[in-house]
């Protein structure tokens, strides 16, 4: 066979091709699910129901304060699960659903970042979390967040750290979101520096929120309106 060098180029190029989309595509466990987790979703199941319930639904960013007593709110409800991803809330969304609480605030995807799970299944997610609630759920009004920032010079959370490019992907799609009964809470510019990081005065560890980050989530809540 004649090698030419318009054939040796294209070669060449299928191998760099090739080697590129396997450079970008990294394993990710959808199954994951914390240790915890099991424990908690029995705990939650057991909680009494009540259609006044506002239920706040996430990962360990969410789970980090009391709601009812930082909001001075009996009815709301913390479904926060440290490690969680959009896979899990999925899987434990029907306990959510059967409350038919008055409000869902949804806070999740971080953990799905770090663990290399692709931007288009962090948002198909998304749409399936929002679509079954209103599904389920009918009179329950929406309100899903954009993710927070994070802070690398912390160095702890290492895996979650160097991926703000799908940070910044998957706030531009939630703020597209417009479908009925669902409302957009944009809580990342609030606790934006001028680096574009976490305000470090907010976080403990570049990830999760002192009682200071809780307060200014609490006021972008009274101040939207969003608790009425």
């Amino acid at each position: 066979m004649k090698v030419t060098i318009k054939n040796l180029i294209l070669c060449l190029g299928f191998i760099a091709l090739s080697l590129g989309v396997y450079a970008q595509t990294k394993p990710h466990d959808t199954t994951y699910r914390p240790a915890k987790y099991k424990e908690l979703v029995e705990k939650f199941n057991a909680d009494p129901k009540s259609k006044n319930d506002y239920i706040f639904l996430g990962n360990s960013i969410t789970a980090g304060t009391d709601w009812s007593k930082l909001l001075n709110l009996p009815q709301a409800k913390n479904r926060g699960i440290s490690g969680d991803i959009t896979f899990g809330v999925l899987e434990r969304l029907q306990e959510v659903i059967d409350r038919k609480p008055a409000k869902v605030f949804v806070l999740i995807g971080i953990n799905d970042v770090s663990r290399n799970i692709p931007d288009s299944l962090i948002l198909r997610n998304y749409k399936t979390i929002i679509s079954r609630i209103r599904e389920g759920s009918k009179k329950t009004q929406i309100y899903f967040y954009t993710l927070l920032p994070v802070n690398a010079s912390f160095e702890k959370f290492k895996n979650h750290y160097g991926k703000d490019e799908h940070i910044l992907y998957l706030n531009d799609q939630i703020r597209k979101f417009t479908e009925k009964n669902v409302t957009v809470i944009d809580l990342y510019p609030h606790f934006l520096d001028a680096d574009k990081k976490l305000k470090a005065e907010l976080t403990k560890d570049g990830l999760h929120l002192i009682p200071a980050g809780y307060e200014v989530w609490k006021d972008v809540l009274i101040k939207g309106g969003y608790l009425k």
